[in-house]
């Protein structure tokens, strides 16, 4: 026999900011972000306290402006009169100038290597008072937002999301600096796992240890946010990738920090491991999914199917194995019983032990076995399983940002809208973003985009093509559903 299957986290460097350490042998940090105007001292520092309380580690402020960096400072005093000792991140996008102030403040600085400058200094001066101040950095990258020369060279890719990254990790590695967090984030789960095992790759090549933060961006709400951020996070906690994961939900950010518990303590104590024969061929960032078979619900299983059950405390693995040793060409459904009456619990165990077969293109199919359960509402978390691994779309998918203090309209009052206006079309993804920010770039998925441009006013997308800019959000709706009319995808609800 050849390979050994277990679960064994990645060894990575210890990184500590605040009262938080993370990396080493210490557990998976947990962390979610403030939804209120982060100039707004006093609403901050509340919705911080309460996600803390919540359970959450790590606590991350957007600062995309002058008074927001310099609201950062007070929030820090007020946070820690009232003995809150959650680690706090200020998150910097378009203003480096923003970072430098922010850096002699909070816990942990992060930037996005697609609207950061590195020719003249400015990473330099940043990484100087973080340094000196003992903050960290986190390298965050993310899907539609890469510098214009690294697209130009690598397009929109998993390749050049790992290029931007490693080009700003070689220098804060030469400059001595290496309180150093990376993530590789996107709204596409395929993309998001493949990137994040090519950086590990090309890490391990130049003798790096850098630890992980995970994240599915703009996963939507309820179930269907859940599941989607389960499968992607999941695949890579499986893989041991992983020191601080963020589940990114349209609700209030107190509910991310539940469902990042459930995933990070679901792989703690994982014991099972298992043997792969010699000749077995597998490599997961190269693996091209089989597309010869039609991904199916347990409904739709027929007798030309192996289904293959897992009983044992590392299904994941336990599966992968079973599938790498088998000679059997039958197409392979997964199945597992989940004993519980919740249905969250329900949704979000079964994406985290499925979906990395999902998307590793080495299962077609899922049989999620709950018997306290109605199945109609399997069946539904199955469909939406098999879309979150981007095999089978059946239902309209919402990319849908988390919403921070950025946010120009109530978006979770606006998803909820749009859902029940939409929600009977197939075949179709819609951004819903709370601002340019990240709206233009990260929704690159998408069909059509709904993107706040200013307060109470929409900007409207297809695909990357402003169609119509400035709506006023009152009537913003109504022009998307035209525009998709006039495409030909509109149908009535039956």
């Amino acid at each position: 026999m050849g390979t050994t299957l277990k679960y064994s986290r990645r060894r990575t460097r210890e990184v500590t900011f605040g009262w938080v350490t993370i990396g080493g042998d210490h557990p998976i940090a947990v962390q979610s972000m403030t939804n209120t105007p982060t100039a707004d001292v006093e609403r901050s520092v509340e919705q911080t306290e309460r996600i803390a309380k919540a359970g959450a580690e790590i606590v991350r402020l957007t600062a995309q402006g002058r008074k927001e960096g310099e609201a950062l400072a007070p929030i820090m005093t007020r946070l820690r009169e009232d003995g809150c000792h959650a680690a706090i991140v200020a998150d910097i996008h378009f203003t480096p100038e923003i970072a430098m102030i922010a850096a002699e403040a909070v816990d942990k600085v992060r930037i996005n290597p697609g609207n950061f400058r590195t020719s003249n200094g400015e990473l330099q001066r940043l990484i100087e008072i973080c340094r000196r101040r003992g903050v960290a950095l986190r390298i965050g990258v993310n899907h539609g937002s890469l510098a214009k020369r690294i697209f130009d060279e690598w397009g929109d890719t998993p390749e050049g999301m790992v290029a931007s990254a490693m080009e700003f990790l070689s220098m804060c590695r030469s400059a001595d600096f290496n309180d150093v967090v990376v993530s590789m984030k996107s709204s596409n789960t395929r993309v998001m796992v493949h990137a994040y095992r090519l950086l590990v790759e090309a890490m391990n090549r130049e003798g790096m240890d850098y630890p992980l933060h995970l994240g599915v961006t703009e996963a939507g709400d309820g179930i269907e946010g859940r599941i989607k951020s389960a499968v992607g996070i999941g695949a890579l906690l499986a893989d041991g990738i992983g020191d601080t994961l963020r589940v990114s939900l349209t609700e209030d950010p107190e509910n991310e920090v539940s469902v990042g518990r459930l995933l990070a303590e679901y792989y703690t104590g994982r014991t099972a491991e298992f043997e792969v024969r010699d000749d077995a061929e597998y490599h997961p960032t190269t693996f091209v999914p089989r597309t010869n078979y039609a991904p199916v619900t347990h409904s739709e299983i027929t007798a030309e199917y192996d289904i293959m059950e897992a009983t044992t405390d590392n299904p994941t693995h336990e599966w992968r194995a079973a599938i790498l040793n088998r000679k059997d060409n039958r197409p392979v459904v997964l199945r597992r019983r989940y004993e519980e009456n919740d249905p969250e619990r329900v949704a979000i165990y079964a994406a985290a032990d499925m979906g990395q077969l999902l998307i590793d293109g080495l299962a077609d199919g899922v049989w999620i076995d709950a018997p306290a359960l109605d199945e109609a509402r399997v069946t539904d978390m199955e469909l939406m399983l098999l879309q979150a691994s981007r095999l089978r779309f059946s239902r309209t998918e919402y990319i849908a940002c988390p919403s921070c203090g950025r946010t120009l309209y109530d978006i979770q009052v606006t998803l909820a809208e749009i859902k029940a206006r939409t929600a009977h079309l197939k075949d179709l993804k819609i951004g819903v973003m709370g601002c340019i920010v990240n709206g233009p770039g990260e929704m690159a998925d998408a069909d059509y985009g709904y993107v706040g441009s200013s307060p109470e006013h929409i900007t409207l997308y297809r695909g990357r093509e402003i169609v119509e800019r400035n709506i006023h959000q009152t009537e913003a709706l109504d022009h998307l559903i035209e525009i998709i009319r006039a495409n030909g995808r509109w149908h009535d609800p039956e």
